[in-house]
This record gives structure tokens, C-alpha cells and sequence, in this order.
């Protein structure tokens, strides 16, 4: 939550600013969408990293968030008595979390995913005893080639593994599909399905996601929830793909000029610790505003290189808003951001709350 307030004028850069009102019409505009189309919306919030904001997902019609990690899921739990309901999409292993896990069910309505007997044992043993099962999904690859099963018989036999294991009960399907792999989510979900049910069990749940294809994904109509992440902010790799504009961007970092030492270069007080060393396939670091004939081509820790195609026009003392390439990996890099919303001339500085810890 908030905890000062400062003159927009006066931050001292590099810094994080967050347009709350254009975060709000980003959550809505896929909300509708979801709402039209019957699908339940579980946002992920490795995006932000905000109890708040999850809450404005919440409040605008998700049934609940996507965590990464077990202490992004305590983090938000902990900053929100509104976040209830927590889907951890990633095969937990270790003692130590098994343990904090088993802890984070007792205060929410929880769920996991497992791509292998071997999670599946760790899950079980960690809760064969605990008072209530905890649901399992099995995480499919539909061919973004990361975690996954690979194939219809190992999701069917993976799930009956799961229903059969002391403390686990099967939740469903899950994928992370690749951009535009609507079809492979329903052929490979239909299918596995079909294997499932004539195994004598429901599959109650088909999650989804992705915010490259959110506005396709009632193309997969077997899906049941979606769970998008970039979209509260938007990023320079999303309108690239034409899903968004500039206007729909709610994060930039704010730098400032430090030097001008050529007529067409300048450098920035933002370096790789702000904006990220993340390409995603584009032509340099992030897009200055206002600034097409302006390329960030190279970065250090520290520092950022302005080069232009004519004069740089730009002296030092001033100031650039730029939209970086993959927004998520720059939440993740400060301890808090700048939030404004209506009057902008003065911003809140709220903590990243569930940033920054290993485990």
C-alpha cells in the first residue's frame, strides 16, 4: 500500500512510474472480453507484484491471482485480505517450501501444478496429513516447449497418479501456450480430457494463458480460465506485436540525462538494473516517448546510450519517459515504484511487496 507521497517534479530518477488509470482500463478492457466470452480471468501477478493492484483485478471480476513463486503467493497473501484464492504455476520442490506451502493452504483457497510423479510425490508427502487436500493441476506443453507433459497419455496418467495420492486431489489442466497457439491448447485439452473423463474423473478446470493472444483466447473454447500478466502494463515487445499502443503502456521509467558528449548520442541514468538487458527479438532497450528517431542501443550497469539518426536534442538535466521492452523483468528490479493517478502532478510511492526473494 502506499506509504508517501512526493512531487512528480522532484523524483529523483531512475525511476518507476506507474499510470494507475490506464492499469485500470488495461484490467477492464480484457475483463470484458473474458466476461463475453464465459471465461474466468486469474491474473498473474509477477507483472506488478502489488497486493493493490491485484485487488483492482479482483475488484473488476477475477476469480482469483497466479503466483510464480511460493513467497510471491505469501507476499500477496499477507499484504491483501482480499487475494483468497492462489494458483501456483510452477513444480515446487524442497523441504523448505513444501513446508511454507502446507502453511499457505491453511489461509487460502489453493492450487498447484505438477508435470512429473516426481512433484507429485513431494506434494503428497508434504500433505498426506494435512486437513484438507491440495488441488493439483497438471501442467500440459502445447508447445511453448517449457514445463510440461508432452503428450495426451502422460496427462491422463499423471492425473490419475494425482487423485490416487494421499493429500491431492486432481484440479485440472494448465498450460502456457505458445503466442497464437490457440488450436494446440484445444486439440491438445480436448483430447486429454476426453482420456481423463473415461478414466472416471471430471476435469473441472482449463487454464490458459498468455497476454500476446488474451483478445483470442474464446478461440480455445474448452478453456475455462485465462491468466494474463502484461497486460496491466503493457510493454515496447507488446506493441511490437500490435497488441497494444503507446497509449496503453502504464509503466515507464523515468531517466534523466547525464551526459551529451556528441551531437547525436546522449546518455541516461538507466542502465541494465533498470531496464533490463531483455531484447524479446527487438532492436535495442526500451522506446523513449515522443522519440521515434531515438534508439537505446546499448546499456551498462548504470548507464543507457541515446543514439540518434540526426541531432540528439537533448541537453543534460533533461528528462526521457521510456517504455521498456519486457515490463515484468523491470518490477522485479526496484524495491518500489511511483504511482499516479488523475492528478499527476504527484505520485505515491508504493512498495514492490512480493519482489526480490530467492526462495
Amino acid at each position: 500500500m502506499p506509504f508517501s507521497s512526493k512531487d512528480l517534479t522532484a523524483i529523483d530518477t531512475p525511476a518507476v512510474l506507474i499510470d494507475l488509470d490506464i492499469a485500470k482500463r488495461n484490467i477492464q478492457r480484457f475483463q470484458d472480453y473474458a466476461d463475453r466470452h464465459g471465461l474466468r480471468v486469474r491474473p498473474h501477478i509477477k507483472t506488478h507484484k502489488l497486493p493493490a493492484v491485484a485487488e483492482m483485478q479482483l475488484a473488476a471480476g477475477a476469480i482469483g491471482v497466479t503466483c510464480q513463486k511460493v513467497s510471491e503467493a505469501e507476499a500477496m497473501v499477507s499484504g491483501s485480505n482480499a487475494i483468497r484464492d492462489v494458483l501456483i504455476t510452477y513444480n515446487i520442490m524442497g523441504a523448505a517450501k513444501l513446508e511454507r506451502l502446507k502453511a499457505l493452504a491453511g489461509k487460502v483457497n489453493l492450487s498447484v501444478v505438477a508435470d512429473s510423479r516426481a512433484v507429485v510425490d513431494g506434494l503428497s508427502a508434504a500433505f498426506h496429513a494435512a486437513p484438507a487436500p491440495l488441488v493439483v493441476l497438471v501442467e500440459c506443453n502445447t508447445g511453448a516447449n517449457r514445463c510440461g507433459v508432452a503428450t495426451v497419455e502422460e496427462a491422463e496418467n499423471l492425473a490419475v497418479a494425482i487423485q490416487a495420492a494421499p493429500g491431492l486431489v486432481f484440479g485440472g489442466l494448465m498450460t502456457y501456450p505458445p503466442a497464437g497457439g490457440e488450436a494446440q491448447v484445444e486439440r491438445f485439452m480436448r483430447q486429454a480430457t476426453t482420456r481423463i473423463n473415461a478414466r472416471g474423473l471430471t476435469v473441472p478446470v482449463v487454464s490458459s494463458g498468455g497476454t500476446p493472444s488474451m483478445m483470442h483466447a474464446a478461440e480455445s473454447p474448452i478453456t475455462t480460465e485465462y491468466r494474463p500478466g502484461t497486460y496491466v502494463y503493457n510493454d515496447r515487445s507488446l506493441v511490437a506485436r500490435g497488441v497494444c499502443g503507446w497509449e496503453d503502456c502504464a509503466l515507464n521509467v523515468l531517466a534523466t540525462v547525464v551526459s551529451v558528449p556528441a551531437p547525436d548520442r546522449a546518455v541516461i541514468d538507466a542502465g541494465s538494473k533498470t531496464l533490463t538487458s531483455d531484447l524479446l527479438g527487438l532492436v535495442g532497450y526500451g522506446h523513449v516517448l515522443g522519440r521515434d528517431d531515438v534508439t537505446i542501443d546499448q546499456l551498462s550497469e548504470e548507464h543507457g546510450r541515446l543514439v540518434s539518426t540526426g541531432a540528439i536534442g537533448l541537453t543534460v538535466g533533461d528528462k526521457v519517459r521510456i517504455v521498456p521492452n519486457h515490463v515484468c523483468v523491470v518490477t522485479n528490479m526496484v524495491d518500489a515504484v511511483m504511482v499516479t493517478s488523475g492528478d499527476r502532478t504527484r505520485a505515491e510511492i508504493w512498495p514492490v511487496v512480493a519482489r526480490g526473494k530467492i526462495v
